[in-house]
């Protein structure tokens, strides 16, 4: 459980970091930077580059694009059904805050779901190795 939090908070940290509402974001940074772009800015992109690169590989090669289609889709309904309880509400922006961490959601499973996968069955998936 501990490694699955720590997978979330690096895919918040990722999310957010990259673009969110506030104005403090790599995405803003980087718009109030144009035409002049330094040597931090690349560094940083470089960085949240490879980070996202880490996170969508992993998550496509753990869940695939069914699981991924299915992760939305649960995390979806339930932020739905959230809404629809009132317990969550549309005011000041919340949906888009929401929705960054549905996001960072799916990546920390897909980060974690081999993980998940043997706690839940027991079987270990193992990779295929591909002989040329």
């Amino acid at each position: 459980m501990l490694g699955l939090l720590l997978r979330f908070l690096l895919a918040l940290i990722l999310v957010f970091a990259t673009w969110n509402p506030s104005g403090w974001s790599y995405v803003h940074w980087f718009l109030r930077s144009l035409p002049g772009v330094t040597a931090p800015l690349v560094f940083a992109g470089v960085v949240l580059l490879i980070g996202w690169v880490l996170f969508l590989h992993a998550t496509l090669e753990s869940l695939g694009l069914l699981g991924i289609v299915l992760s939305a889709a649960f995390f979806g309904s339930l932020t739905w059904l959230l809404f629809d309880l009132g317990w969550l509400s549309a005011h000041n922006g919340l949906l888009t805050y929401v929705a960054l961490v549905l996001i960072a959601a799916i990546l920390a499973i897909g980060m974690a779901w081999s993980h998940i996968w043997r706690r839940l069955s027991g079987q270990v998936e193992v990779d295929e190795v591909h002989h040329h």
